[in-house]
C-alpha cells in the first residue's frame, strides 16, 4: 500500500534534531518525525496527487505525514465538509500555515468559507480566514474593493487579536499592499498607524513581518511604476 510505503519512508529519514525539536513544542497529540518540508515536498512528489490517500493520511496524528496528505490532496476534490472537518484538526502554527497556503487556498469555494471564519470565535478559524487574504490578494477576479472594509477592521483590532490572529492579520497587510499602487498606500497608512506587531513565535529568533519595510521597497516601488 501506498500509506505504508509513506510511511517506510518517513521512518527511514527521521531527524533526531528534528524530533528533539518538535518535542520542545509539547504538542502531545502529534508525533513527528522530524523532517523538514522541503524534503517532505520531494518525498511527497514521487506518489503524485491522490484524493483518497490523502484522507487516510490526514487522520494518522504524525504532523510529517499530515504534511504529505496536504501535499498530495487534489483541491478540486475537496467539499465544504472536509474542509470544515479538517480546519478543527489543526492546532498548532506550521501545520496551520502549510495547510492554507498549500490547500486551503486552491479550494474554489475558499473565499466564501474564510469570510465566515473571520468572525468565528474559533481562533484558528479565524486565523485560517485572514490568513487567506495573503493568496487572495493575488486573485484578478477579486475587486480591489472587496479588501477595503477587512483592512479597516485589521486596523482596529489587530493588536488586540489572539497572538496567531495578530500574524495572519499583519501577512494580510502585507499581501495585499503589493496588490495595487492604491492598497499599497492603504496598507503602509494603516502599519503606520498600528504600530509594531509583536507575535510569539516561540522558543526561536522569528519576527513578525516589517510591513512598513517591505511596502515600502525598491521593489514594490518599481512594481506599481
Amino acid at each position: 500500500m501506498k500509506k505504508d510505503a509513506i510511511l517506510k519512508i518517513l521512518e527511514d529519514h527521521k531527524n533526531k534534531r528534528g524530533i528533539d525539536n518538535w518535542n520542545k513544542l509539547g504538542y502531545a497529540n502529534l508525533t513527528s518525525y522530524g523532517i523538514g518540508l522541503t524534503q517532505l515536498k520531494k518525498i511527497a512528489k514521487q506518489f503524485g496527487k491522490d484524493h483518497v490517500l490523502a484522507q487516510k493520511l490526514w487522520i494518522v496524528p504524525n504532523y510529517d505525514v499530515k504534511i504529505i496528505a496536504i501535499l498530495i490532496e487534489e483541491p478540486k476534490k475537496i467539499d465544504s465538509l472536509q474542509i470544515n472537518t479538517m480546519v478543527n484538526e489543526i492546532h498548532m502554527g506550521m501545520l496551520t500555515h502549510v495547510w492554507v497556503q498549500i490547500l486551503f487556498s486552491k479550494v474554489s469555494f475558499a473565499k466564501e468559507i474564510a469570510e465566515y471564519w473571520r468572525e468565528n470565535e474559533n481562533n484558528v478559524k479565524r486565523r485560517c480566514g485572514f490568513a487567506l487574504l495573503y493568496y487572495l490578494a493575488r486573485d484578478t477576479k477579486t475587486s480591489d474593493s472587496y479588501f477595503y472594509p477587512i483592512l479597516e477592521r485589521i486596523k482596529t483590532q489587530i493588536q488586540q487579536e489572539e497572538n496567531y490572529v495578530k500574524d495572519a492579520m499583519n501577512n494580510a497587510l502585507f499581501g495585499i499592499g503589493q496588490r495595487s499602487k492604491e492598497l499599497n498606500l492603504t496598507c503602509i497608512e494603516i502599519a503606520r498607524e498600528v504600530g509594531k506587531i509583536v507575535v510569539d513565535y516561540g522558543n526561536n529568533s522569528c519576527e513578525a513581518i516589517d510591513v512598513i519595510k517591505h511596502l515600502t521597497s525598491n521593489r514594490i516601488k518599481q512594481k506599481f511604476n
